[in-house]
């Protein structure tokens, strides 16, 4: 398959990777056509999707059998006159029929909106009119279906809901019997250009309503080296990427990449995340492949893994924050497997990664994808030296790169904002080294100024992790008359140091931060809480922490 859209496959070193990696783009490009249904023509038996639930229940999808549902879902979705352009809306948390539905959009042009289950009322209400979303397809779950159901009235261009099951509410439509009982799938005759929005997120963001990012057609391309290179699958690859399909991690780590490779993705089905439970998966599916955000790691390692057979695992990869070293080696120790970082946003696909040819710098996002003209630019505007802290944009005046976004929708001040004069400007400040690995600082909003030092808030978190009274903690700057800022920490204690919460423990992670990082970053002012404010996608707000600070 990588053969229809490289014209070099494989890769010796990262300048081999930088000179001559170049994705081949067809016009009118459509993953479900040009992806699904070749492999489904070249290798109809070829597995293609693992699922499996915490109740046991396992369900084996080969590609011909995927081809299959997302014709009769497609043409079903036709029949209730979903076509080209038309939004609709996917809260189907990891239920195999989220694939079904998303390859069935495309196939249609239609747009694609994963969403998450947690959304409330409120939150359907926005999307809906913010961007005319005409249907909702949804799992039928009791508290899901509430909140729909609550903002149907407010939501006038919300034209049909259908539900998977297992309740099916009065006024909606049956997913299943609905395909069942659809007609042959006719393809249009014109689905879409490479321009076409296709995919459509609405980033939950620290401040304000969240934006629309869009992405056209070519989108999935971009993740050919998310799945080939990063995540370094392969054909016999079966392949667990730990995300519901609301966040756009799914279509990273379950989708795209993945079948330009051809692997087989590994789904689990759970309602309530058990570190034990992620192990056993891989001890019993054998799992070879594994992604997932720190925070998951962390709990890993925290378990006996002497109790499962990992054996299978060969590959990790590691994103959605910066990892923090401790973690890198305690994983290591563990398991013998480095882990292999990777930076991105919303707006991109993978634009800093550890590749296999990459030796891994704990701590470090890694080096960036040739795909991505990448530069660090300090306050002033200009390009940052080896060393120096910078933002990091990406440089489109040569072109805009395959997986960049194409605007935020019916916003064209925020995107012009973000993205103007052939720069995109991420929002997230780093430095680079002198081998060219990119080190992670801190969101530019959350960078912190002290008696005119910059300090990041993560390397100071990435101190206070090495300390073992902290389970997790967010590092913000509090207003000081002196320095201008201070460093705060707000942590969550582990269970064996809750009782021992107090002026003692206190100074004692305030001088282990000292030893372990440049001692004016260590945290002036310490609290301990239950839990950290995080928005809905499970990122810490740390813009929350320091409003209140300010009351």
């Amino acid at each position: 398959m990588l053969e229809r859209f490289l014209d070099k496959t494989s890769f010796s070193s990262q300048e081999d990777f930088m000179k001559n990696f170049k994705v081949k783009v067809p016009d009118c490009f459509n993953f479900g056509y040009d992806v699904v249904d070749e492999w489904a023509r070249i290798a109809p038996e070829k597995k293609a999707l693992l699922w499996t639930n915490d109740q046991g229940k396992r369900i084996d999808f080969t590609f011909a059998d995927i081809k299959r549902e997302s014709d009769k879902t497609a043409s079903y979705f036709q029949s209730l006159g979903i076509g080209h352009g038309d939004m609709v809306m996917l809260i189907l948390k990891r239920r195999y029929e989220f694939w079904f539905s998303i390859i069935a959009l495309h196939k249609l042009g239609a747009v694609c909106i994963p969403a998450t289950h947690l959304l409330t009322e409120k939150d359907i209400v926005y999307r809906c009119n913010a961007a005319d979303i005409k249907m909702i397809v949804s799992c039928g779950d009791g508290i899901v279906v509430e909140h729909i159901n609550r903002a149907r009235p407010s939501s006038p261009s919300l034209q049909r809901c259908i539900s998977i099951g297992p309740i099916i509410p009065e006024g909606w439509d049956d997913f299943h019997k609905g395909i069942e009982s659809a007609a042959p799938f006719v393809r249009p005759e014109s689905v879409n250009t490479n321009d076409d929005i296709s995919l459509l997120y609405f980033t939950s963001g620290t401040t304000g309503e969240p934006k629309m990012v869009a992405h056209d057609f070519t989108y999935p391309l971009g993740h050919i080296i998310t799945g080939s290179f990063w995540h370094n699958l392969h054909e016999d690859s079966l392949h667990l990427t730990l995300a519901d399909t609301g966040w756009g991690k799914a279509v990273w780590g379950k989708l795209y990449g993945q079948w330009f490779a051809g692997a087989n993705v590994f789904v689990y089905d759970f309602e309530k995340f058990k570190p034990a439970d992620v192990l056993e998966m891989i001890h019993n599916f054998h799992i070879t492949s594994f992604c997932a955000p720190p925070t998951v790691f962390r709990f890993l390692i925290r378990e006996d893994l002497t109790k499962y057979d990992i054996s299978s695992l060969k590959y990790c990869t590691i994103a959605g924050e910066a990892l923090n070293p401790k973690v890198y080696e305690e994983w290591l120790r563990l398991t013998g497997i480095k882990l292999m970082e990777g930076f991105g946003q919303t707006e991109t696909t993978l634009t800093i990664a550890t590749y296999p040819w990459v030796e891994p710098k704990p701590g470090s996002m890694g080096i960036r994808n040739p795909q991505y003209d990448i530069d660090l630019l300090t306050a002033d505007g200009r390009s940052a030296e080896d060393g120096e802290q910078g933002q990091i944009v990406i440089r489109t005046d040569h072109g805009k790169p395959l997986g960049l976004f194409k605007e935020y929708y019916r916003d064209p001040q925020k995107t012009y904002e973000a993205y103007h004069d052939g720069i995109y400007y991420t929002g997230d400040v780093a430095w680079r080294d002198e081998d060219g690995y990119f080190w992670f600082v801190g969101r530019a909003d959350d960078v912190i100024k002290s008696s005119g030092y910059r300090i990041g808030p993560f390397e100071v978190e990435s101190a206070l992790m090495t300390h073992p009274a902290v389970v997790e903690c967010a590092v913000t700057g509090v207003p000081d008359e002196i320095r201008g800022q201070v460093v705060k920490a707000t942590i969550v204690l582990s269970a064996a140091y809750k009782d021992k919460a107090g002026e003692a423990l206190v100074k004692e992670i305030q001088d282990h931060v000292k030893k372990v990082t440049a001692p004016y970053k260590y945290p002036r002012v310490i609290e301990f809480v239950e839990e950290l404010p995080k928005t809905i996608s499970g990122k810490i707000r740390r813009v929350e922490i320091r409003d209140k600070d300010k009351v």
